[in-house]
């Protein structure tokens, strides 16, 4: 006898490196259940309160450990409770097992109406994922397993699923052991494309570097880079923290947009870049440097002038070599030096950050104060959630970031609620340092019970809440571009002190961002979940700094 398929699962998860599974059990994965109580020791599980919990918790570790995360779920509504997380971690490329319940394998497509069945499963889960597999009977289980750790560790990290029906958890698999995957390595980049890479920039006067969220393991060779070329380096969302936002080549996306009709270099690390090339423009006077392990995203939208594929832990090095062993080439005599040049570029890039930062601060006073406040209060190794509430969105381009992984954002899927369990997950995985979350309250709603999951685990988690009793984002669009025909965008929120205080999580009310930095400073020194509500009012709108407008050439 083999081990049981529920077995496999158990042995695979923490033979891949998992130590924590968040979960909401459920009748089609009991077998699977009472496996993992054998091995709770080496796999625990984090119970949530509901699927949506359970599945932005595993997101959040993700996110804040760079590391694969696991959660299980049971099938039909439980499965589609998770998929916004699930659709989440394939924009984000968070590497996220989802571990999914099925109905009994010979009823699958058959609809006779059993308990959690839905139509095409399977299906709708390999459009969220990297791969998406069905273990239909035990022998399917060893090669179902490892193909999906193969696929997640492979390339572009990204989300996987396997799901396995109630009646096959218990057959034997076939296979007495597990053992850890491994993934493919990345393409070897050709030492003809790395000179092309470093004549490509060696030319540039004004270049301009973008990060996202494939340079977070790259943060020392971004900063070389950035030193030899004196190009300012770009983050929006998934890139805050590749380089320290307080260095003098960090640029924001409104710094960047500012220079954006003057560089003529952009190279994108790990980014799709599409703000950059699909909203802002390219013209023929913009050279474009991709590089990217998906061969797939650099010829999405405007094609760039050069392309690299592989891994930036291989690329930049070796560009950054080439460049130190060649030096400038250009003639010493010439008056318009790549040198000179670079250093009028950084000067530049210095005077344009000024200006801005100037204005933003003019025109978003209110949100700095409560950011600054945060960030006072926030020790520098410290983790951020952004939400999608009017401070978080000032947060993507004023709060200040020094490391990787500091700052964990929903990038382009925007999915409002994630951020209370997201900031659950990211604290228990990271248990060393403080987690904050920033949200509104109605996006806090979403999740709110999660409060009791933190409680339950003694989660080291401080949720700070900007109550207007408003969907605020909502209702500042329609203030402002629809002569406040005000429709369907107002709450009644709860008092969610008390709220908090009946889930066993300490919580204070707090008015004004003197009381916010002091609240939050007695917070993140205590070993347990906290809650600090903010009650506020209407907010200056941040959308000019946000969806900015075509700079040149073609959009």
């Amino acid at each position: 006898m083999g081990l049981s398929v529920a077995e496999l699962a158990v042995e695979s998860l923490i033979a891949n490196g998992i130590e924590a599974l968040y979960c909401l059990p459920g009748v089609q994965n009991d077998p699977f259940f009472n496996t993992l109580y054998d091995r709770s020791d080496a796999l625990k599980p984090i119970q949530a309160r509901h699927e949506q919990g359970a599945a932005y918790m595993a997101l959040g570790a993700a996110l804040a450990t760079g590391k694969p995360q696991a959660f299980c779920l049971v099938p039909g509504p439980g499965f589609l409770n998770g998929c916004a997380a699930l659709c989440t971690a394939q924009a984000l490329n968070a590497p996220l097992f989802a571990l999914i319940g099925q109905i009994p394998s010979r009823a699958i497509g058959k609809g006779f109406g059993l308990l959690h069945e839905i139509s095409g499963q399977r299906d709708i889960m390999a459009h969220l994922t990297k791969s998406a597999t069905s273990v239909m009977q035990g022998s399917d289980a060893p090669a179902a397993f490892a193909n999906a750790w193969t696929t997640m560790l492979s390339g572009c990290p990204g989300p996987v699923g396997v799901e396995v029906p109630a009646d096959v958890w218990g057959e034997d698999s076939g296979v007495s052991s597990v053992s850890a995957s491994t993934g493919v390595a990345a393409p070897a980049i050709s030492a003809d494309d790395i000179d092309a890479a470093a004549a490509l920039i060696k030319a540039a006067q004004r270049p301009l570097i973008v990060v996202g969220s494939g340079a977070q393991e790259h943060s020392d060779a971004v900063r070389a880079l950035a030193e030899q070329t004196g190009a300012g380096v770009m983050a929006f969302r998934t890139g805050h923290g590749v380089v320290d936002s307080g260095a003098p080549e960090f640029v924001s996306m409104p710094q960047g947009h500012r220079l954006w009709p003057e560089c003529d270099l952009v190279i994108g690390l790990g980014t799709r870049l599409t703000v950059q090339k699909m909203e802002w423009g390219v013209d023929e006077a913009l050279k474009i440097l991709h590089i990217d392990i998906d061969p797939a995203v650099p010829d999405r939208g405007p094609k760039p002038s050069l392309k690299l594929t592989g891994d930036l832990g291989d690329a930049l090095p070796r560009i950054s070599a080439v460049m130190d062993s060649a030096g400038d080439d250009r003639s010493a005599s010439d008056d318009r030096s790549a040198g000179d040049d670079r250093s009028a570029w950084r000067a530049r890039i210095a005077d344009v950050k000024h200006q801005v930062s100037t204005e933003i601060a003019q025109k978003l006073a209110p949100q700095l104060d409560w950011l600054a406040a945060i960030r006072s209060a926030l020790p520098a190794d410290g983790l951020f959630v952004d939400e999608l509430t009017q401070i978080g969105y000032v947060s993507r381009f004023t709060f200040p970031v020094s490391g990787p992984r500091q700052f964990l954002s929903t990038g382009y899927q925007g999915t409002l609620g994630w951020g209370v369990a997201t900031a659950i997950g990211a604290a228990h995985a990271r248990p060393d340092v403080p987690v904050v979350s920033i949200s509104g309250d109605g996006g806090a709603m979403f999740a709110i019970a999660e409060l009791a999951t933190a409680a339950h685990h003694k989660i080291p988690v401080t949720i700070i809440v900007m109550n207007d009793n408003a969907f605020g984002n909502v209702r500042g669009i329609q203030r402002d571009n629809f002569d406040g025909r005000f429709i369907a965008s107002d709450l009644t929120s709860p008092d969610f002190v008390a709220l908090a205080q009946a889930c066993g999580v300490s919580a204070v009310r707090v008015d004004s961002p003197d009381e916010l930095q002091a609240a939050l400073s007695k917070a993140v020194a205590h070993n347990g979940p906290n809650l600090i509500e903010v009650p506020v009012g209407d907010f200056p709108s941040p959308w000019e700094y946000i969806r900015m407008p075509k700079q040149r050439g073609t959009a």
